[in-house]
């Protein structure tokens, strides 16, 4: 089947975004087991609020005075659980913790972080549990049915994990057992029919996180894994006494964004300015950068 090379974007999709580099920098010793977690709540600094953000926006938001923002944190570099206080005491740390927490400064909201399965996340800003998500989210047409999406921050890769040795390639992926993590574009993408690009429902297993896809991979429950391309380097680097490796090039490139619930145009409004002053003052690639290094 011929490399999948899907490009997604949502407006100034590709003026906006900020390009991810190729490599990652840490992971642990061994795959990242699954944790829970109860919501962090922090106090923001004094901010000036972004301009169009200064207007009211209890209306916009579920509780007056702080952003509450649904993640999955199995997604290092993006969001992860942190060994202490983490990024300024939230309990997590990442890319999108990092940006998550500049947003709530420049809107003068302090910010809550609330960790579940990555399906959850999404529900909760249809379902009125949070304010927004930021867990690695790219942007497809079917989620823009029942959300809205932020201007892009970032451009992700998914990547193709697999064994060393394995026969198995880009070109006949389709042939064997792939792993997604549930509800991610992966697995939509992959479990989609032949006639649509993908290799059908038949050839995907749908996981809870990327670290239990890659672990049954080590397993041989599996023969390859699609995650993006900064949590594949991790997982990788995090078991490198499994002989695990990327196939080269890239399997779908798409743009990361954030999301709100559909209609919510006002806080949407002021996520879109604030972020674009991130991103046009450097503190988004600085937030990339520390955690994303060039090879």
């Amino acid at each position: 089947m011929k490399n999948m090379k899907k490009l997604l974007c949502v407006a100034l999709g590709a003026a906006l975004s900020v390009s991810l580099l190729a490599s990652c920098s840490g992971g642990s010793s061994s795959t990242p087991a699954p944790e829970t977690t109860t919501p962090a709540e922090t106090t923001p600094a004094e901010t000036t609020p972004a301009e169009t953000g200064a207007a009211d926006l209890s209306s916009a938001l579920i509780e007056d005075g702080k952003l509450i923002m649904s993640t999955n944190a199995q997604f290092p570099p993006y969001e992860l659980v942190a060994d202490g206080e983490g990024f300024n005491g939230t309990g997590f740390e990442g890319i999108d913790i990092e940006i998550a927490y500049a947003l709530a400064e420049k809107l003068g909201l302090e910010l809550v972080i609330d960790d579940m399965e990555f399906d959850s996340a999404l529900l909760a800003v249809q379902n009125n549990a949070a304010d927004m998500m930021l867990a690695g989210l790219s942007y497809s047409t079917d989620r823009d049915e029942v959300m809205d999406f932020s201007d892009s921050y970032a451009t992700g890769v998914q990547v193709v994990i697999v064994k060393e040795g394995s026969d198995v390639t880009m070109d006949n992926l389709g042939d064997y057992m792939i792993g997604t993590q549930r509800g991610t574009t992966g697995y939509i993408y992959a479990s989609d029919t032949p006639e649509n690009g993908g290799y059908g429902e038949d050839h995907v297993i749908a996981y809870d996180n990327g670290a239990t896809a890659v672990q049954e991979l080590i397993n041989d429950t599996i023969d390859a894994v699609i995650i993006d391309q900064a949590p594949a380097e991790e997982y990788v680097a995090a078991n490198a006494d499994a002989g695990l490796t990327i196939l080269p090039g890239a399997w779908v490139e798409e743009q990361y964004c954030l999301t709100v619930d559909d209609g919510n145009t006002v806080l949407l409004d002021a996520l879109n300015t604030a972020l674009n002053e991130l991103i046009d003052d450097g503190t988004v690639q600085a937030i990339i950068d520390k955690y994303i290094t060039a090879k």
